[in-house]
């Protein structure tokens, strides 16, 4: 098996760090866009255009399914891309709005995502669908993919964030920017048994298993007529 992971900066290796663990003998390809990160503070057409550039090396590869490892670039553009090349299995990442309408008890959780993911469309159907009721703190995290692209981690500043969102009564805790997933430990430590922390690895690597096992071409059942002795495919 061959996977692509892309994303805007280094949130795609920590997802691949996870998928090695779970797929160990899968080849796992890593692209970014570096120079460009953060996405987040781009438009959305600007997002689909780099992002389109950004992944050809992995069609290149040939990659059974390319994931993308970014929440601003699943929302802004992967219908485009589906679309561009329908042959291609893309696999996207989107804010965890469902299962954390379901863990939280309090009614209330926190999404932390860039401007772009919270401003689409998809986002809004999230929450329309799944978390109509609830009441969702959406932070300012705009400058935590930048602090974590240049290790420059300001803990005072992802403490007073989750802090405050604990403090408003927030007991889940999406991460919504695989940048995120390299603090994940932190938040969770600060946030402690006020709020669990969560973040999609587990169900990218559910759906690649689902994707992959489509792709087996199934064995001929024969079935036997008792009757005749014969046996027909």
């Amino acid at each position: 098996m061959k996977l692509g992971i892309f994303d805007s900066g280094m949130g795609g290796k920590a997802l691949a760090a996870s998928l090695r663990l779970i797929f160990p003998e899968a080849t796992i390809h890593v692209v970014d866009d570096h120079k460009n990160v953060p996405y987040g503070s781009k438009t959305p057409e600007q997002v689909t255009v780099l992002t389109d550039a950004a992944i050809q090396p992995l069609l290149k590869e040939e990659c059974d399914i390319i994931i993308i490892a970014c929440n601003t670039a699943t929302m802004a553009a992967i219908e485009t891309l589906r679309k561009k090349y329908p042959t291609q299995d893309f696999i996207g990442i989107e804010p965890m709005v469902k299962p954390a309408a379901r863990f939280s008890k309090t009614g209330t959780f926190a999404v932390c995502a860039t401007p772009v993911t919270l401003a689409s469309k998809r986002y809004k159907w999230l929450v329309d669908t799944y978390a109509a009721t609830a009441r969702i703190i959406q932070p300012d995290c705009g400058e935590w993919a930048r602090m974590i692209e240049s290790d420059s981690i300001d803990k005072a500043a992802i403490e007073k964030v989750v802090k405050d969102c604990c403090n408003e009564g927030a007991d889940v805790i999406v991460l919504g920017c695989t940048h995120y997933h390299w603090i994940k430990e932190m938040i969770q430590e600060i946030a402690g048994s006020r709020a669990i922390v969560i973040e999609p690895s587990e169900a990218i690597a559910r759906r690649v298993t689902a994707i992959m096992d489509a792709k087996v071409p199934k064995e001929p059942v024969l079935l036997s007529l008792v009757a005749t002795g014969q046996a027909i495919k």
